[in-house]
């Protein structure tokens, strides 16, 4: 296992960190021993929240700590339910109930954004002020946030000087926040990532994604983690493990000195330049094609067909539309209008293609 500082902290945690919110909970032992095994394999981090797998996911780590605590750092996250200091500090106490630990390595406010920060964490007898009684008391050890809003927020919430490490999402085919993650390095933050296989995602099969280094990977699953594993701005990547096989599997990964060589970064990164570039042809995000009068989301839907056309990613691409097809979304429900194909500045057939991707993906 290789190990790195996290941030300004004072701590090593492994690249690999256990994610606690895909354990086994239908076989308590089997997710204990798990867990165990990951922690004598050198995982040293392991994340969980208050209410994953309908709160037994605290309990399950818990119990698995037995004789790990001191080879192994906790992250677990209070959700920001309200204004309240004093109710912060309750679901403070609940966690370390059902850790049954004197004290939190890594406490997180949880899913945060700047709206919530400013409005209801960062306020008089707020979670804020809690937390660092807490951290005075003993009861946590360092200050930390688990992040889901734009990448401009991202950068308000490193410089407010209040958190110690950082969670983000991070991988191949979402690298929004990584100008965010070098800033926050930059800062002296630990640096925490979500979603390496981009939630399953990339964990399907897929030549294309094999492709992206010349000399080959087993799996498309271990392209992605050795691209997040490759980011020196990365400190430990999580992964929710549920079985021996996948906990192996990303052990291996994440024991390799050096996951891509720069000949292979720089091969890679020219390879996702092209792919960016396939991925803008059929749209760029931008929005300026939106609302649609009849409800339909074009740009995931153009985003769902990009899993497939530029990835080959069709599992992926199905499940996505299948969302949107759940939230009348769906590219199927175009009446051909034609009101958004005037707004569009790459001047995109967008009828003719909500056609294909309905096509493709229905």
């Amino acid at each position: 296992m290789q190990y790195r500082d996290f941030g300004n902290t004072g701590v090593k945690v492994s690249r690999l960190g256990f994610g606690g919110m895909r354990l086994p909970t239908e076989n308590p032992d089997y997710a204990i021993e798990l867990l165990r095994e990951g922690f004598r394999l050198g995982i040293n981090y392991v994340d969980t929240a208050l209410y994953y797998l309908d709160g037994q996911s605290e309990v399950l780590i818990g119990k698995a700590l037995k004789g790990f605590r001191d080879k192994v750092y906790v992250a677990t996250k209070n959700p920001i339910e309200d204004a309240s200091g004093a109710n912060w500090r309750r679901r403070l106490e609940t966690s370390l109930k059902k850790l049954d630990l004197d004290y939190i390595d890594f406490y997180h406010m949880w899913a945060i954004n700047w709206e919530k920060y400013t409005k209801l964490i960062d306020v008089k007898n707020g979670p804020m002020e809690e937390a660092f009684k807490a951290k005075e008391e003993g009861l946590i050890r360092h200050i930390s946030f688990s992040f889901h809003d734009t990448p401009e927020n991202l950068i308000k919430l490193i410089d407010t000087g209040n958190f110690e490490t950082m969670l983000v999402q991070y991988n191949l085919l979402d690298r929004s926040n990584e100008e965010g993650i070098a800033y926050a390095k930059s800062k002296g933050l630990g640096v925490a990532v979500m979603g390496p296989v981009g939630g399953g995602r990339l964990a399907a099969p897929s030549e294309e994604i094999k492709r992206l280094i010349p000399q080959g990977t087993k799996s498309s699953a271990e392209m992605a983690f050795r691209f997040v594993f490759s980011n020196p701005n990365v400190d430990v990547a999580l992964s929710g493990m549920s079985n021996l096989e996948m906990l192996r599997e990303n052990v291996r990964i994440a024991s390799m000195e050096e996951p891509l060589s720069q000949e292979e970064k720089d091969t890679l990164e020219e390879i996702l330049r092209e792919k960016q570039r396939l991925a803008n042809l059929y749209c760029t995000g931008c929005n300026y094609c939106m609302p649609c009068p009849n409800g339909v989301d074009i740009p995931r839907n153009f985003t769902a067909m990009n899993y497939y056309r530029v990835y080959d990613l069709l599992d992926t691409a199905k499940d996505a539309y299948n969302k949107l097809k759940n939230e009348q979304k769906a590219a199927e429900s175009c009446i051909q209008c034609y009101q958004c194909e005037p707004k569009c500045p790459q001047k995109i057939e967008i009828v003719r293609q909500l056609e294909e991707v309905a096509k493709a993906l229905a």
